[in-house]
């Protein structure tokens, strides 16, 4: 007779009363790399995990940010789509920092200022290439732009970069 070893299972503790997980953990890090960037210094942006594969940057547009025809220049478009399909895509790898290696990017109205949101979601990949997309809305919810991208993995480990910092027993942001 063959004695196989019982497997043990695990119910999760009720999430209200538990500390903080990894994954909530590595979303928390993830923000204060954001935070941490030198070109975040320029910006009025706060970055939010939402969930796995969804981000949300909610920033402020100026008329410091205008074009020669007094709306936004399409470098921020570009910037707030491109960071908030990333960190949707990154949300998913907790080694690793995914790179840029493609972006299309569509405006569909022009931005003057206020408030605007842009919202991140992963659509595909889970190993070494990743696709996530982007759009922006303005104070009033309309669309003013949106972009998919496409995210790979890299040599660079997250533990190592110094802005990736996780949480201690339950800190909060």
């Amino acid at each position: 007779m063959v004695c196989l070893p019982m497997r043990r299972i695990v119910t999760p503790p009720d999430a209200e009363n538990a500390p903080q997980d990894g994954q909530s953990a590595h979303f928390r890090a993830l923000e204060h790399l954001y935070a941490s960037a030198p070109v975040n210094q320029l910006f009025d942006s706060r970055l939010d995990i939402l969930a796995p594969g969804h981000a949300r940057i909610t920033f402020t547009a100026s008329e410091r940010f205008y074009h020669a025809a007094g709306a936004t220049h399409g470098t921020l478009y570009f910037k707030m789509l491109d960071d908030a399909a990333f960190y949707a895509a990154n949300s998913l790898v907790s080694d690793r920092f995914l790179l840029t290696t493609g972006f299309n990017l569509h405006f569909t109205k022009p931005l003057r200022e206020g408030r605007v949101v842009a919202e991140g979601r992963w659509i595909s990949g889970k190993r070494r290439v990743y696709i996530a997309d982007a759009h922006l809305t303005d104070a009033e919810g309309e669309e003013i732009g949106r972009g998919t991208g496409t995210f790979m993995r890299s040599h660079i480990a997250l533990s190592g970069l110094e802005g990736y910092r996780q949480p201690d027993n339950g800190e909060s942001r």
